[in-house]
């Protein structure tokens, strides 16, 4: 069977839309200031709300995967009291959920996390250990190793250098600065060359 060359979140937002119809957020690779990459399909409105009340840094899920492993349904916590940032949970139509925390290790000490809601009903056990699966394998996935010419070319466009000029620094064609830059974003399933500077940055590449 052949080896995907990149995972990505995108792959697989069809799937989470599917099984977390309120929404979902997850965090893949979080390092000291921002994760990796994120995907957000949670609704304009309780995005903006959540983010005015500054609610991460409350937020009884989040704080949640801070100290744990595994996955648990929403209706844990309200065992604990429902703070404001539960009430607004389901204020805003979120009534059910789950949560989803992988720990890093010692190789590779990033986390990944993920919080999906739904309105009309729990999540199963089935879709709870699916999506737990799910986000394992994403977050464990190896990319493809960048090349060294790779490396070079990325690392002077992170520092915001031209390709221009980035052709004239390596002694290449823009032409060829194009490929390595092109195949250095693929190899690390950036989408854009900026989110790709930034994943590399972020593993400690450049």
């Amino acid at each position: 069977m052949e080896v995907p060359k990149v995972m990505n979140l995108t792959d697989f937002q069809d799937r989470f839309a599917e099984l977390a119809p309120a929404g979902c957020y997850i965090a893949l690779r979080l390092g000291f200031y921002a994760p990796e990459a994120e995907l957000n399909l949670f609704s304009a409105e309780w995005i903006d709300h959540y983010t005015l009340s500054g609610y991460a840094l409350a937020d009884p899920f989040l704080l949640w995967c801070q100290k744990s492993e595994g996955h648990v349904r929403w209706s844990a916590f309200e065992s604990l009291g429902l703070s404001k940032v539960l009430l607004d949970y389901h204020r805003f139509g979120h009534s059910y959920g789950g949560v989803i925390s992988v720990q890093g290790t010692p190789k590779m000490p990033k986390r990944s996390l993920g919080v999906f809601a739904r309105n009309d009903r729990e999540f199963t056990d089935a879709e709870l250990a699916e999506l737990d699966a799910t986000l394992r394998k994403i977050h464990s996935f190896v990319p493809q190793a960048l090349t060294e010419p790779q490396i070079a070319a990325l690392r002077l466009y992170s520092r915001g250098i031209l390709q221009k000029q980035i052709a004239y620094e390596l002694q290449i064609s823009v032409t060829a600065v194009k490929g390595r830059l092109r195949g250095a974003a693929d190899r690390l399933g950036g989408k854009t060359l900026r989110e790709a500077a930034h994943v590399a940055a972020s593993r400690g590449l450049l």
